[in-house]
């Protein structure tokens, strides 16, 4: 009795190994910008934008597409701090850094912030709510600390008004 022979590829198809809706949003992405110049961003952005990070996985995929290295991908993905290769909480506090806002009392709002979600940044919170991201500039100077929940710009934050914020997108996703 003859046994079937699997053929196992030397080299799998790029992406091979995404889930098929991360891979068909990586395609939707690819699909709508590999023709611009300096596609690689566009391409980017869109793929954390439908999945709310950049897999891992998909980094050979979009590599093989713009006709790009792996490393070039990557390193464009860990160049910049706004692409993640893990997925984020349901939402993202980022919580501005720069020199307006540290004169302003930031220092103070960024130890309650981490003690109130218990995390650090760049980590996320065991109930999957919250991840914590410093950024360096809101451009909101005048009015800081300032921090962002998702693309919501939050002014004279202090730690009382970071718990108010909290409860506020607390209340909102339980009524959703």
């Amino acid at each position: 009795m003859e046994t079937a022979r699997k053929i196992i590829p030397i080299r799998p198809e790029p992406g091979a190994n995404l889930p098929a809706e991360q891979r068909a949003a990586v395609l939707a992405a690819l699909q709508a910008h590999r023709e611009r110049q300096g596609a690689l961003l566009p391409v980017l952005h869109a793929v954390q934008d439908a999945l709310g990070y950049v897999p891992r996985e998909a980094v050979p995929l979009i590599a093989h597409e713009l006709n790009l290295s792996r490393a070039e991908v990557h390193g464009v993905i860990s160049f910049y701090h706004h692409f993640r290769s893990e997925k984020s909480g349901r939402h993202v506090i980022y919580l501005c850094r720069a020199e307006a806002c540290q004169a302003n009392g930031c220092a103070r709002l960024e130890a309650h912030a981490k003690k109130r979600l218990g995390i650090d940044y760049r980590q996320t919170t065991a109930d999957g709510a919250w991840t914590l991201e410093p950024v360096y500039c809101l451009g909101n100077c005048a009015c800081g600390p300032s921090l962002m929940i998702d693309t919501t710009l939050y002014a004279r934050v202090t730690p009382e008004r970071f718990d108010a914020v909290l409860r506020e997108h607390a209340s909102g996703e339980a009524a959703a």
